[in-house]
């Protein structure tokens, strides 16, 4: 398999009817600096691992304006513009960033179209291909928040909408504003408290983007069962929990993140471990059993 298609051995997923990527994607937190805030500490390792990543065959980058804030965008946009055909980024909108690792969710309408209006400014597009709602504001109607969405959808700014961290009957009740492509919750071998929700995007043809894919914890002990399957495809443990990710749903679209070209390069390698049925069955109940 050529370096340029690493990534199509992962299989591919329509987002939205319209949108086909290759389901292994790459996550654009960890291109800033220490916090996720301001820029990240080698610039142009950063700028070679987005272009190593297209490179690679990935063409589902997955961003924020939060992240930085503003930093990964910016650097998308250095390193790939102007974008190759078939290059999907989705962005998020929906929180506040004031200090390194803080986080405060932010619904107001407008401030949710002010968001908009910087992300396509920053990644240089006139139309955001998944705009995703980071977190649903508690302090502000759900419906204001998803219908600000539905408005910029219908004056063309954006092309999709997804959500992030939702439960099965937030999903239900966004759907019925506006239509919902993707969701965005943490998910991994270990953490698994969203399947409920994994199981109603599959059944719907809804994108699941799990966030910490990599998260194996205990798992990855020496002498544990990711060590041990992992040894005998002769890959790493973090490599097959994406792997583990991939079978365990034709709407699974991994997003690992990383700053550094070599750790880029193992992750997609994971695109091409097929692991056997009884493998991802001990995985799966060993992740159970850890989590």
């Amino acid at each position: 398999m050529t370096t340029h298609s690493v990534a199509q051995a992962s299989g591919t997923f329509t987002i939205g009817g319209d949108l086909t990527v290759n389901r292994l994607g790459f996550g654009a937190m960890r291109i800033t600096g220490h916090g996720v805030w301001g820029p990240p500490a080698d610039h142009d390792e950063c700028i070679r691992v987005l272009r190593r990543a297209v490179e690679l065959g990935v063409n589902f980058i997955d961003t924020a304006d939060s992240y930085g804030p503003d930093d990964s965008e910016q650097l998308i946009r250095e390193a790939l513009h102007p974008y190759p055909d078939g290059l999907v980024i989705a962005t998020k909108a929906g929180l506040l960033r004031t200090g390194p690792n803080a986080w405060t969710p932010l619904g107001f309408p407008a401030y949710l179209r002010q968001e908009c209006e910087m992300s396509l400014r920053h990644l240089g597009v006139d139309q955001i291909d998944l705009f995703q709602l980071h977190r649903i504001d508690g302090k502000f109607p759900a419906e204001d928040q998803i219908g600000e969405l539905a408005a910029l959808q219908q004056e063309g700014k954006i092309r999709h909408i997804g959500l992030s961290e939702v439960t099965v009957d937030q999903l239900a009740a966004a759907a019925k504003i506006a239509p919902i492509v993707s969701v965005q919750n943490m998910y991994n071998l270990t953490a698994r408290r969203s399947e409920p929700l994994l199981d109603e995007c599959e059944s719907q043809g809804i994108g699941f983007i799990p966030w910490a894919p990599l998260g194996a914890g205990p798992l990855v002990a020496e002498g544990g069962p990711l060590q041990k399957i992992a040894a005998e495809h002769g890959v790493g443990p973090s490599q097959l929990a994406v792997a583990w990710l991939l079978k365990r749903s034709p709407v699974m679209l991994p997003i690992p993140g990383t700053s550094k070209v070599g750790h880029l390069e193992e992750n997609v390698a994971a695109a091409e471990i097929e692991l056997s049925d009884d493998e991802f069955e001990t995985l799966s109940k060993a992740g159970s059993a850890s989590g």
